[in-house]
């Protein structure tokens, strides 16, 4: 069985549904992509695994339990980390006290987690008692990702982090992304980047209208005719 398993979820916002029986697998230090068109519900499945959306079908299993109705707060404390897209960091507060905040839920010493999240984006720890809001967009993606790791989650899940960064930055966003999944964190992400996403993925889903259209390994997906024509433009 699947480390994280969301099978069926249908549900929307209001009475509108926008995932039609969409399906999410991720294995234990698996790096899972969802890519697609634009309105094709890729957040929104993601949200759904995070408990922000009712789902008015289907169900989330997560380490074989079924979390279906925990609350986003709980998802966090069973071992969810997740990056929205926006909005991620706390602007007028330091590095350091960001990567704080994101041991709010832990009771033991955290130190040891922020030394590793420095070692993994160096730039943090030179900038740690600069504010966060001061810093490049590549680097509040850094703060973003390292405060979600202080979480210590099992399952990481990223809202496009790669959006407005330069193709170096995101290059090398992705590299570290490689090296979470290294230590035997799962990673589910949604990209509009599908092309390179792929390139790093074990496992990717290409969604049209909120449900699943290909399911297959990242490279599979990227030698996929059907699927180089309609969604990597060739």
């Amino acid at each position: 069985m699947s480390y994280l398993d969301a099978s069926g979820m249908t549900g929307g916002y209001g009475g509108a549904d926008i995932l039609h029986d969409c399906t999410l697998k991720v294995d234990l230090g698996q790096i899972a992509v969802i890519v697609g068109p634009n309105g094709a519900g890729k957040s929104t499945a993601m949200k759904a695994v995070f408990g922000m959306l009712n789902l008015r079908e289907g169900k989330v299993l997560f380490d074989g339990e079924d979390i279906t109705a925990l609350s986003p707060q709980d998802r966090v404390r069973k071992g969810m980390g997740f990056v929205p897209q926006v909005n991620n960091v706390f602007p007028t507060m330091s590095v350091e006290e960001n990567l704080e905040m994101g041991a709010f839920i832990r009771e033991d010493d955290f130190r040891e987690t922020m030394e590793q999240v420095y070692d993994l984006f160096p730039i943090l720890r030179e900038k740690r008692h600069q504010n966060a809001g001061e810093l490049s967009g590549g680097q509040r993606q850094q703060v973003a990702v390292g405060r979600a790791l202080m979480t210590k989650p099992k399952l990481l899940m990223l809202d496009e982090p790669t959006a407005g960064v330069s193709p170096i930055v995101m290059d090398e966003l992705f590299d570290r992304i490689i090296e979470v999944a290294r230590t035997g964190i799962s990673i589910l992400m949604v990209e509009q980047n599908a092309r390179q996403a792929l390139e790093i993925a074990d496992i990717g889903y290409v969604l049209v209208q909120g449900a699943n259209r290909y399911t297959d390994t990242g490279a599979a997906l990227l030698a996929d005719p059907d699927v180089r024509r309609t969604f990597l433009g060739g």
